[in-house]
This record gives structure tokens, C-alpha cells and sequence, in this order.
């Protein structure tokens, strides 16, 4: 299966407009070859357009020097296309590779795909070359027949023009002249730069209006904290559809991302426990920490071959062999495509589709609870020293502790080694939904105050946060303590602080209360604390490797070196922290202030 970037400039032309002398775009030298084709193409998506809603198509062309399946998807320069063959596995007239139809699983969750509509063109293609002889683009006059099969679909003719650039050969500010001057030549013919995206769009016209939509969010009442809380959901649910192809297809930097995107969501649907309800609904933060652990380990290995590569190349390896440092970078590249592979087999599961269909079918018929019993608790968020001496939010934090705790531990406890099944068995063992204790059915039902939940959660989490943050405090210079265990400490502070972000989050895209303040506070003790985690990850994976070279007779000379830096950078990281908290802090203080002063004035009103 193969994939390339896509740039080119599409133009409409009538059948009579002549193509102009090619040569005068500049850097083009010659025309290298010409060719005419006969291309077919059959285009499939959802019956609700799913994937052209979204900017996706999918077609199995025939004929051409491309024939096969292929996947477009939008972006900011151009186009990414993957390609796979007519007969890869899994492949029909009608249906895609199992490996290609991986890239749209998260749009298409299952559903059917049905032609929606079919190109026909002949295609005469100028391939343009430079002085050095090199291909730099190719220019296609295209003849197009197409007919629509949505419902109103319609049978279309007409001429177009594509200018592309060939893949990977200049550099931006040559790619950028190119197509300045190619479009100048062109439209100075007679052409016209098209309004249309594709030839899919173009083909499908207005018969697109004639297809079914997708299911909609549920729509709420623009002033209700509720609608806020859905879009906060729908934010999160998309960012991890959007994330879903390029973890695929090993982008960088998109596993991390993916993984965000699934922790923020979980920690979202916790803020908004109160709000929304039930047991699916419980179930969904059960399966978004799954997926978010298997995400979790792939980018561990991300992060510890990332920093160990440069690392190496500094003044600190220049006393480690080179045969050690090829040894060691092979085995940390070997490390993430094993836990890279992980993630696709999970993303390929039925299990990741019925999340992403659970998640589709919250937000459009959302579990509203509507009525509970009056709640006791204040109107807005406590000072630091009151929710400490707060018995039942102290009983509380004892709880998430130690379900934090339980978590962390089944993180640093998975094997790389161990099966796939045993791992989500274990976490699925782990995560099973906890008792509660019942509740008194009220005298007379009333109404969720969505703002007041909330803004309860985010006490809830600030409570936590100053809790964590005393205990690593006091027990770093403790050390009677196990090392591993006083880091550990940190580890949680940071979790902590990251929860507080997004509950801080959570309220000021639901309510009216500012929390910018303390949702950018948050982030830079998140910051501080996640470059000492980093250090903490890279050395112990070293001690790790280590321990494995020691019994195999081999040197660990290297490991040392580059532990002991690890080992210092993460305490060097540390001195940032007590100022980052103590933003925190008064950010905290600032907001519980200005919400209590509002709620008296809300009550005088």
C-alpha cells in the first residue's frame, strides 16, 4: 500500500480552448513524454456521504498508470492519497482492501458502502520536466463523462485541465513559483482556475442534496450549560476521527495527539458525570481508557527513541561506540513499530467501532439526567483551605486515589511481550464499574443545575490537585521512601494538574465563568512536570535495557552514560515546578472568588 502528497491546481476549460505552450511555465524545460489514457473510475461512500461529507473520497479506478483503490484526504497544501492494489486482501468490485478500508473505519463505523457515483475519462497527459532532465509535473487534459447514482443524479460532460506537481521533488518556495506561474500560463489561454474541489463534487452536483444526513447532535437551548457540554464531547469525538487515518499512517506526532484527544475525552465524560448519566455512559469511560492505555504505549516508545536518537548525537555519546549506538537506536525503532502495530490492530477492532458508535450515539440522544435530588453542596468553588478540611471531598480523593493508583500501576505493569487479548482483559478486569451508594428518591424532583455540577467536579479536582501536590512535596526529601515511589508522586501531581485543566476547560466552554487563567496555569505545571516524566520514562527504559544486556554478557557502559543524564535532567526539571504551582494556586483562588461574588449577586437578584 502505498501514499503521496497530492498538489495540484484543478481548471475549467471549454473544448474549444487550446493548450498553450507548456515550456513558458517556469522551470519547465521540455515536455518529457506524452500519454493518453482511458480512465474508469467508481466512486463509494456511506448512503448518508459520510466521507464526502467530511472532504474523503474513495474510488476503485481502472485503466491509467494508478490503477486501484484509493483513499483522498483533505489537507492545508494538498491532497494525501493511499493507494492499494485492485486484488489486495479483503478486496471486491465493491469493497476496498482490509487495509486501505482501515483508514475510513472511523468515519464509516460499520456502515455499508455503495457506489454513489461513476467518472469516465480520457486523459491526455504531458509529463513536464527541467533542465536536468528531471519530471517536476505533469499536466492532464482531461475529458469527462460522469453520472451521478445518488437519487436525482444526473449524466454530466465537460473539459478540465489538472496541473500537479510531481511528488517530492521541489522545495516549497520552488513548489510555490510552479504553480504561480503554471496557473498565469493557463488561465492566460483561456482557462479558469475551477470552483469545484473534484471531479467526485462535480459529478454528484445537486443530487448530494437528495441523500440522507447523518445523525445531528441533539439540539439544546442555546443558554443551557448542557449544549456546551455536548460540543465539548463532539470536539473530542472528532479530534479522534481526524487522528484515526494519520496514526494509520504513522504521521508524526499523531499518536500523541490521538492519545490526547482520548484522555481529554474520558476526563471530559468524568466532569460531566451528574450532567449525563446511565450505564453506557459509564461504559464509554471504561472503553476510552482501553484505548487510551494502548495509545499510551506506543507513545512511551515514541517519546524515549525520540529523545535517546538526540541524545546520542550530542556531546554525550560521543564516548559510546558506534556499533553500540546503531545497536540501541535499532532496538528502540523496533520498540515503537511493534507498539505502533499494537495500535492499529486495536483501531481495527469491532471494539473501537462500537466506541466511536457509542460516542455518536450520545451526542445525539444524550442521557440527560433531569432530575435528582437537590444537591447540598455550595454554589461555587472552595478555597484550597476549606476543601481540606472537607470530610466527605477528603473521603473522596482517598477513593481516586487509589483508582489512580490501580490504573498506573496496570500501565507500568503491561508487558511489551504479553498478548494483545490478555492486555485488554486485564484493563476491561480492572475498569469494571465500582458500586455506589444509593440515593434517596427526592420529595419533589427538580431540575439539574448543570453549571453547579460542574463547577463541582472542578472543586472536586482541585481538591485533588493540592492534596497530590502536599504529598510529593513532603515526601521528596524522605528517604525512607523508595525513589521510584517519591517520583511516582509527581507523576500523579501531573495527572492531577491535567485533570484540573480539563475540568477548567470544561466549565469556561459550558458556563459563563472565565477560567483561561487557570485552564493556562494548569498547562504549565502539566508542561514542567511532563518534561520530568519524559526524563523518568527515558531513564528507566535504559535501566530496563540495561539489566537485559547485563545478562546477555553484553557492555553496559553506554546505558550508564546516558542514564545518569536522564537521571539529572529530571531533577533539573523539577526546579520549575513550585512556581507553576503557586500560578495554580492564585489562578484557582481568583476564580472561586469572582464565582462566589457572582453568586451572591445572583441571589439578590
Amino acid at each position: 500500500m502505498g501514499q503521496h502528497l497530492e498538489v495540484e491546481t484543478k481548471f475549467s476549460v471549454s473544448e474549444s480552448t487550446q493548450i498553450p505552450q507548456l515550456e513558458a511555465i517556469a522551470k519547465v524545460d521540455h515536455i518529457d513524454r506524452t500519454e493518453i489514457h482511458q480512465l474508469s473510475a467508481v466512486y463509494f461512500d456511506t448512503v448518508d456521504l459520510r466521507l464526502t461529507r467530511a472532504k474523503i473520497t474513495l474510488r476503485r479506478r481502472t485503466g491509467g498508470n494508478d490503477a486501484g483503490w484509493h483513499i483522498k484526504f483533505p489537507g492545508t497544501i494538498g491532497r494525501r492519497e493511499v493507494q492499494a492494489p485492485l486484488d489486495g486482501e479483503g478486496a471486491t468490485e465493491t469493497l476496498p482492501p482490509r487495509e486501505l478500508l482501515g483508514h475510513i473505519r472511523a468515519l464509516i463505523q460499520g456502515r455499508e458502502l455503495t457506489p454513489i457515483a461513476q467518472v469516465d475519462n480520457e486523459r491526455h497527459m504531458s509529463y513536464l520536466a527541467d533542465e536536468d532532465g528531471a519530471v517536476i509535473a505533469e499536466f492532464c487534459d482531461d475529458h469527462v463523462s460522469t453520472v451521478s447514482h445518488l437519487p436525482g443524479g444526473v449524466r454530466k460532460q465537460w473539459r478540465e485541465w489538472e496541473f500537479e506537481l510531481a511528488d517530492g521533488t521541489l522545495a516549497e518556495e520552488a513548489i510555490s513559483v510552479l504553480l504561480q506561474s503554471a496557473q498565469s500560463v493557463l488561465t492566460a489561454a483561456g482557462a479558469f482556475v475551477s470552483n469545484s474541489p473534484s471531479k467526485l463534487v462535480s459529478a454528484l452536483d445537486e443530487s448530494v442534496n437528495h441523500a440522507p444526513k447523518p445523525p445531528q447532535m441533539a439540539q439544546l437551548d442555546k443558554n443551557d450549560p448542557a449544549r456546551g457540554v455536548l460540543a465539548a464531547i463532539a470536539a473530542n469525538a472528532s479530534k479522534i476521527a481526524e487522528y484515526d487515518p494519520r496514526v494509520r499512517a504513522d504521521e508524526y506526532d499523531s499518536v500523541h495527539q490521538m492519545r490526547v484527544a482520548t484522555r481529554e475525552l474520558r476526563s471530559h465524560l468524568q466532569t460531566f458525570e451528574g450532567i449525563l448519566g446511565g450505564e453506557d455512559y459509564l461504559n464509554l469511560e471504561k472503553e476510552l481508557k482501553v484505548l487510551a492505555n494502548i495509545l499510551g504505549r506506543a507513545r512511551d516508545a515514541e517519546v524515549v527513541e525520540e529523545r535517546l536518537s538526540n541524545l546520542i548525537n550530542t556531546e554525550v555519546g560521543d564516548s559510546i561506540e558506534e556499533e553500540t549506538k546503531k545497536e540501541l537506536l535499532e532496538d528502540l525503532g523496533a520498540e515503537y513499530r511493534r507498539e505502533h502495530e499494537r495500535v492499529v490492530r486495536a483501531l481495527d477492532n469491532d471494539r473501537y467501532t462500537d466506541l466511536l458508535q457509542a460516542l455518536e450515539n450520545l451526542l445525539v440522544d444524550p442521557p440527560l439526567i433531569t432530575e435528582v435530588e437537590e444537591p447540598e453542596a455550595t454554589e461555587a468553588p472552595k478555597s484550597a483551605e476549606t476543601t481540606e478540611s472537607t470530610d466527605v471531598s477528603e473521603a473522596t480523593e482517598e477513593a481516586d486515589a487509589e483508582a489512580e493508583s490501580v490504573e498506573e500501576a496496570t500501565e507500568q505493569e503491561e508487558s511489551a511481550d504479553a498478548p494483545e487479548s490478555a492486555d485488554l482483559d486485564a484493563l476491561d478486569e480492572e475498569y469494571s464499574p465500582g458500586s455506589q451508594a444509593p440515593v434517596e428518591e427526592p420529595k419533589e424532583p427538580k431540575k439539574v443545575d448543570a453549571a453547579l455540577v460542574l463547577l463541582e467536579h472542578l472543586d472536586k479536582a482541585h481538591v485533588k490537585l493540592v492534596k497530590l501536590e502536599k504529598k510529593a512535596r513532603s515526601q521528596w526529601d524522605d528517604l525512607s521512601i523508595p525513589m521510584l515511589e517519591r517520583e511516582e508522586n509527581f507523576h500523579n501531581l501531573r495527572k492531577a494538574a491535567k485533570k484540573l485543566r480539563y475540568s477548567a476547560e470544561a466549565v469556561g466552554k459550558a458556563t459563563t465563568v472565565e477560567t483561561k487563567k487557570l485552564y493556562k496555569a494548569c498547562s504549565g505545571l502539566q508542561s514542567v512536570l511532563g518534561d520530568y516524566q519524559d526524563a523518568i520514562t527515558s531513564r528507566n527504559e535504559l535501566l530496563r535495557r540495561a539489566q537485559v544486556a547485563r545478562r546477555q554478557g553484553r557492555d553496559t557502559f553506554a546505558y550508564g552514560i546516558l542514564y545518569q543524564h536522564e537521571q539529572t535532567l529530571s531533577r533539573e526539571c523539577l526546579t520549575g515546578y513550585s512556581d507553576a504551582f503557586k500560578s495554580v494556586e492564585k489562578a484557582y483562588a481568583k476564580l472561586a472568588e469572582d464565582t462566589a461574588k457572582r453568586s451572591k449577586k445572583n441571589k439578590r437578584k
